[in-house]
């Protein structure tokens, strides 16, 4: 059996999909070196990612003595920012691939079009849908938080990190923060998936099974407010204020671009920027594994990871049946 050949997609990577090697034992050094160099280097989600949050502190973020007292003003403008952000990413790769298919079909995961209709969706449509709950609920929870950690880290209630007195570890913020990015998501994920909260809050993630950009963030405001309130660790681990601003424009923005339904960027034939990634494709098509994602593999340790072949299909299968008694 070819598990490249699994049924029902359009594009399947190559497969078993693999996980980071950073939990796996013996511990093999070059293989966690070239894990970490691919996921960065040479053009990056999170590299473009800590280039935005940059741009963001020294020119779209007021000074931080300003954020010491809550005023209309510089939270407006930290707003402004964020829907522009959204709106360009989220956007952008919207009309990149779907309408104006500059792509095609190429690396596409599910060719199927994006609902236009379906009573399911409060404005009616996939899109509309979606753009309506990440601008007006993800795109404000977003910036309450970056308000709360600046008005902390403003007035000495969150710790500060800096460049001078830390540059090791003002560095390796950057490698930590998508690790404990896939600690917590795992863990909120789950608890998302208890019944009574994934009927009355996740399940309006869940109402794309066929993903696009605009689906990362559409999320019920609860889950907006647990989702991106991994923040809050720096309450307690020392953070610089570019750290804050990558902290949660790397979930929200990463959002956009791991539900683009693409698994990359194609210029001149070749896939040149990662986008889009079958293991959570998986996820929104068959609800009940890969709840995390692939530096921390929660999902192999607790039996639910899929790892897009036709074994791990039947697998999952057997596993159903297990579960409701046959």
């Amino acid at each position: 059996m070819d598990d490249a050949s699994l049924k029902g997609w359009n594009h399947v990577p190559a497969v078993p999909i693999k996980v980071s090697p950073l939990f796996s034992w013996p511990l093999r050094p070059l293989d966690v070196l070239a894990w970490v160099w691919s996921s960065w280097f040479p053009i990056t989600e999170k590299l473009i990612i800590v280039g935005i949050a940059f741009l963001s502190f020294y020119w779209f973020q007021p000074p931080l003595e300003e954020t010491r007292s809550f005023a209309f003003g510089w939270i407006a403008e930290m707003y402004i920012r964020n829907v522009i952000l959204m709106s360009v990413v989220a956007g952008g790769l919207h009309l990149y691939f779907y309408s104006f298919t500059k792509q095609g079909q190429q690396l596409r995961f599910d060719q199927r079009p994006l609902k236009k209709k379906g009573r399911q969706f409060t404005l009616g449509g996939q899109t509309r849908d979606n753009i309506f709950w990440t601008l007006v609920s993800g795109v404000t929870v977003w910036t309450a938080y970056e308000v709360l950690m600046f008005w902390a880290l403003a007035n000495g209630y969150a710790p500060m990190l800096t460049w001078a007195a830390h540059p090791v570890w003002f560095v390796a913020m950057f490698l930590l923060i998508p690790l404990w990015e896939s600690f917590y998501f795992y863990w909120i994920h789950r608890f998302l998936h208890v019944p009574f909260l994934y009927k009355h809050v996740h399940a309006l993630h869940h109402r794309n099974i066929n993903v696009g950009p605009w689906s990362g963030m559409s999320m019920h405001p609860l889950e907006h407010l647990i989702f991106l309130g991994s923040v809050l660790i720096h309450w307690i681990v020392a953070a610089h204020p570019v750290h804050i601003l990558y902290h949660l424009q790397y979930y929200a923005l990463t959002a956009a671009t791991t539900h683009t339904g693409f698994e990359g960027l194609v210029i001149k034939d070749k896939k040149r920027v990662a986008l889009g990634t079958f293991h959570h494709q998986l996820h929104h098509r068959y609800f009940d594994c890969n709840y995390g994602s692939l530096e921390i593999p929660w999902d192999r340790f607790f039996g639910s990871f899929h790892d897009g072949t036709n074994s791990a299909s039947e697998q999952m299968k057997e596993r159903r049946k297990r579960m409701s008694g046959g």
